[in-house]
């Protein structure tokens, strides 16, 4: 049964999610109260790599704001692309990452799926960095995230939560667009 937790969470988060493809800076303070709902959520599940990207969504969501606000010079941060060899680097350090921890977790915790959850960790920070530096590969990070939530959160009876990811995909693949279109026009 999807609890009042579970929707509480799921309800703030898709709105911070598509003020985010909006490319609104009132994504970083409804993603600060939808990451505090999640981490009790994912606590409860047993899914510590979330909990553990919960709070540091809560952390770089404070920086993230500021810095969209505060650019370089003062000004809006604009959109931008990222150099193709910095891509390919953090995907690999994304990869070593998750197993490193996903063993971790494997080793030293009772945690559920301890290398999938980990791979959602460590492409979750990777995707929340470039989104707070306004770089179009965030949405590339998103669909990878949301492609392997959906049947983890699926396998833990957390449907709404698996729902919601799917259209977290699709809002990243519509964000993909839009800010396509932004970097095209500058």
């Amino acid at each position: 049964m999807t609890s009042p937790l579970e929707i509480a969470a799921n309800f703030v988060n898709a709105v911070s999610i598509i003020l985010a493809g909006r490319n609104s800076v009132h994504t970083w303070w409804t993603g600060i109260i939808g990451c505090l709902l999640f981490g009790m959520l994912f606590y409860y599940a047993r899914l510590y790599a979330d909990v553990t990207l919960q709070l540091f969504f809560i952390i770089t969501s404070v920086s993230g704001w500021w810095h969209w606000r505060h650019g370089k010079g003062g000004g809006d941060l604009p959109v931008r692309d990222s150099q193709p060899r910095s891509v390919l680097l953090l995907a690999l350090g994304g990869l070593l990452v998750a197993l490193v921890y996903g063993w971790l977790l494997y080793r030293f915790t009772n945690a559920y799926a301890p290398y999938i959850d980990s791979l959602v960790l460590a492409f979750s920070v990777l995707g929340q960095f470039l989104l707070m530096g306004r770089r179009i590969e965030t949405w590339w990070c998103w669909l990878v995230v949301n492609t392997i939530s959906v049947p983890l959160y699926c396998s833990r009876g957390l449907y709404l939560t698996a729902g919601l990811y799917v259209l977290f995909w699709i809002n990243a693949a519509v964000s993909l667009r839009v800010w396509r279109r932004e970097v095209q026009t500058a």
